[in-house]
């Protein structure tokens, strides 16, 4: 017997009928790019302009990730998001000894302007949209990027893109921050401050609960925890005193994209509707473009199977449709290796030949909103609101995302809910094809069999660091992160500071260093 609930365990009914909607979701107003914007953002749509077309890479040397572009852009990418290492995600050179064994192997490793210019030589940075995954010292990458992008030749202004930059999700879920949660929420406003007066066409954040999902949590714990950390970044930008009009203007957001194809398109709907409606509640936002949800999305990688992984390819196809069923306006498909190491050149140009099946073969682009007036859709919109409604109560009775976080209370509902799916999954209650059931006996390609990547960069990485130690000025150097320092120790942005340190070429790990020395380091 097939049980009635979504992957998140929401019930579901057997049929659904025009009793088990809201007269106002289907009224003739509730169109596609008008408040609330449950039906999409854009009155047209994938009918005026496809999504972009992004695929997260980053492995090794910057030379290696930046051949890996340049493949992926000719196969019809339009947009670049970068993975980094482990040491880069949290301030580390790569001749420090804690980041030894790991340099490159989970993303590129960038400890210089130096590094940020070779990763992107030859790209046309005015052309392409640069996403990059970094929160801790998202600051200084972002200054890394400007710098890089101002020496290559193109207008630093016009540079396009985003820089995730949302520590929240990091305490709760991945656990690679580096300062204690008050400075490093400085940081991310000095961010979105930066961007507002100097990167007009940077998104300085997106608001993740990909991560969060990743790590576990249901589809409302997904939009509860994800909107409750956007409402906490514009009440901290406006505490700095910038407007939350503004702020709410360059706020973007970052979900996951399961199998459950009418759970995940119900869940994009629904934020778009909770988030119109609690930032005009609860920060008096009005104008409309202010009040849209704008999210990448990216397909959930942990719900790949390392068994007969040939069967991912489905997978990450189903979880693609949903993420553009549901108005996604850039979507990354993971690589049908990912479960087993880090996708191979083939395995990453199927999945970007992925989005473009869907949006040239399948016709969904073709009609906005397709899903929209259908029953269970509608319903299912209306249960994900109230489920994560009833969550964010709890979490503004906490007092807010950064309290709530503190207290371990986003990490205590991620782990049951990872302990339950994970249990039904051991004891076969949920049902995954290849893993615990239908297993193929035809001759699948064994998992010892597919080639991913296993880069060896390391000396590489710490040639070059050294390089840019021997080569710049070292009273410029210590004159650059005293002033850093200096500046992490007063109130205004820290951003100029860090911005100029870069420029004499300081490398990351000195940089977030100078920051240590008045933050700390957060255990």
């Amino acid at each position: 017997m097939i049980p009635l609930e979504t992957l998140s365990g929401l019930p579901l009914k057997s049929v659904y009928t025009p009793g088990d909607t809201r007269p106002e979701a289907l009224a003739a107003e509730a169109l596609p790019g008008c408040p609330p914007f449950t039906r999409g953002i854009h009155e047209r749509m994938y009918r005026a302009r496809l999504w972009t077309v992004r695929q997260y890479s980053g492995f090794g040397s910057p030379k290696e990730t930046n051949g890996r572009w340049k493949k992926l852009l000719e196969s019809g990418v339009t947009g670049l998001s970068t993975a980094f290492d482990l040491p880069t995600q949290l301030g580390l050179d790569p001749d420090d000894p804690r980041a030894r064994g790991e340099v490159g192997r989970v993303g590129v490793s960038i400890s210089s302007v130096e590094d940020m210019k070779r990763l992107f030589a030859g790209i046309d940075l005015s052309q392409a949209s640069v996403s990059m995954t970094i929160n801790a010292p998202a600051a200084v990458l972002l200054a890394f990027f400007r710098v890089a992008g101002e020496e290559l030749g193109f207008d630093p202004r016009a540079l396009r893109g985003t820089v995730q930059n949302d520590i929240l999700k990091e305490f709760a879920a991945r656990n690679n921050f580096i300062f204690p949660p008050a400075p490093a929420m400085d940081l991310t406003v000095d961010v979105i401050d930066f961007c507002a007066k100097e990167m007009p066409d940077f998104y300085p954040i997106s608001v993740s609960g990909y991560h969060l999902r990743e790590a576990g949590c249901t589809a409302p714990q997904e939009l509860a925890f994800t909107l409750a950390d956007g409402l906490e970044y514009v009440r901290a930008s406006v505490a700095r005193g910038l407007d939350a009009q503004e702020v709410c203007r360059r706020l973007t957001f970052f979900f996951a994209a399961t199998t459950d194809v009418l759970e995940e398109a119900a869940k994009f709907r629904a934020a778009r509707r909770l988030w119109s409606a609690l930032v005009l509640e609860r920060f008096g936002v009005a104008d409309e473009k202010a009040r849209a949800l704008r999210f990448h999305c990216q397909t959930a990688g942990s719900l790949l199977a390392s068994q007969e992984p040939e069967n991912n390819l489905a997978r990450i196809a189903l979880q693609a449709l949903a993420a553009i069923l549901g108005g996604c306006q850039s979507l990354h498909t993971n690589a049908y290796d990912e479960a087993i190491g880090l996708p191979g050149e083939r395995s990453a140009q199927l999945a970007a030949a992925t989005q473009h099946m869907l949006a040239i073969e399948t016709g969904i682009v073709n009609t906005v909103d397709p899903l929209g007036g259908a029953y269970a859709v509608e319903a299912l919109t209306d249960t994900l609101e109230k489920e994560a409604r009833t969550i964010l109560a709890e979490i503004a009775a906490l007092g807010g995302a950064a309290k709530a976080v503190e207290t371990g209370f986003f990490q205590r509902r991620i782990s049951e809910a990872a302990f339950r799916y994970q249990r039904e999954v051991e004891s076969g209650t949920r049902k995954i094809v290849g893993v615990n059931c239908y297993r193929s006996t035809d001759d699948f390609i064994p998992e010892s069999s597919i080639q991913t990547l296993r880069p060896e960069t390391e000396g590489e990485a710490r040639d070059s660091v050294a390089k840019v130690r021997s080569t710049r000025d070292p009273a410029a150097v210590q004159k650059a992160l005293s002033d850093v320092e200096a500046a992490a120790r007063q109130t205004q942005n820290r951003m100029p500071a860090i911005l100029h340190a870069a420029k004499v070429r300081c490398t990351l790990g000195e940089i977030c260093g100078a920051l240590k020395k008045v933050y700390g380091q957060h255990k």
